[in-house]
């Protein structure tokens, strides 16, 4: 029996130090799906793996990609299951780690199929956000599809866009297309989660923003700021400083912005993950070997 244990939880809660962990434990590599991870050029802002931590089990899907490749949730699908499938025939419990809830859910579950749609709905929603803003795009899918509006990250304009663009290019909701029934694994899920108080949380998060500055966040994200409009760019760490570069904001006032928004994702992230009832979790101190112990219960 194929068996894929993956680690759940909110931003700087630990989650690659217990992968790695357990990677060494079950003699296994480690499938990244932190969405943020997979882009070269991205490496400070992301958290991505120190390289003694790389070093010390085989990774995959961290900093394969470019920001200038189209690179999607769906590919990430396909790339992830494949690898996966390749994995086993070596051993059959593989590891999994990341904050990305839509992206680990599409490893575990699979994904909602959508229509093909004309490239220019895109364009035209996109245009349309860089006139008018989010909150445009907000009131047309309010508009369109209630349930998709009231379900999916309303401030994250890559999610809005999507949404749109097939409720316009389907004359259907977007909610219409959701939890129709997907091709079935051939592993066992095990979702093992870490958790905190929140304001332990907050604190961690708060503390790893300003290691990311000292580390050089700025430098990194300047060398970016030209191709802002990227959608591997949209995201926290990133488009705060966007907006100081562009002399909108100061830097303190962008770097409590990026504590902020963070803490709101986290926030997000535990939302998305508590909504799995067989998720096993754990406060994040807990003690390893009785985590190994719990996940190896599962298993037998």
């Amino acid at each position: 029996m194929n068996v894929l244990i993956t680690i759940v939880g909110p931003t700087a809660i630990g989650k690659t130090a217990l992968s790695i962990e357990l990677a060494k434990h079950f003699n296994s590599d480690i499938i990244s799906s932190d969405s943020r991870q997979f882009y070269k050029e991205m490496c400070i802002g992301t958290a991505v793996p120190e390289k003694e931590e790389l070093e010390a089990a085989t990774h995959h899907f961290i900093q394969n990609r470019s920001v200038f490749e189209d690179y999607n949730v769906g590919s990430f699908e396909k790339d992830a299951i494949a690898k996966l499938n390749e994995l086993f025939d070596k051993n059959n419990v593989q590891i999994m780690v990341g904050g990305s809830g839509l992206y680990v859910d599409a490893v575990l579950k699979g994904l909602d199929y959508f229509p093909d749609v004309d490239p220019q709905i895109r364009k035209g929603l996109t245009l349309k956000f860089e006139n008018e803003g989010i909150e445009s795009l907000q009131q047309e899918l309010e508009k369109l599809d209630i349930e998709s509006y009231q379900r999916i990250a309303i401030d994250n304009p890559h999610r809005l866009i999507r949404a749109l663009e097939i409720c316009i290019g389907t004359n259907q909701p977007y909610s219409y297309f959701i939890n129709k029934e997907k091709e079935p694994r051939n592993f066992k899920s095990i979702k093992v989660g870490l958790t905190a108080d929140r304001e332990i949380i907050y604190d961690r998060i708060n503390q790893r923003v300003d290691i990311m500055v000292n580390n050089g966040l700025l430098d990194e994200a300047k060398a970016l700021f030209p191709n802002k409009y990227l959608n591997a760019l949209q995201t926290v760490g990133y488009k705060e400083l966007f907006e100081y570069f562009e002399g909108n904001w100061d830097l303190n006032y962008a770097i409590s912005e990026i504590k902020k928004n963070t803490r709101r994702f986290a926030k997000r992230q535990l939302t998305w993950f508590k909504r799995d009832t067989e998720t096993l979790w754990f406060d994040f101190k807990e003690d390893r070997n009785t985590i190994i112990q719990k996940i190896e219960a599962q298993i037998n």
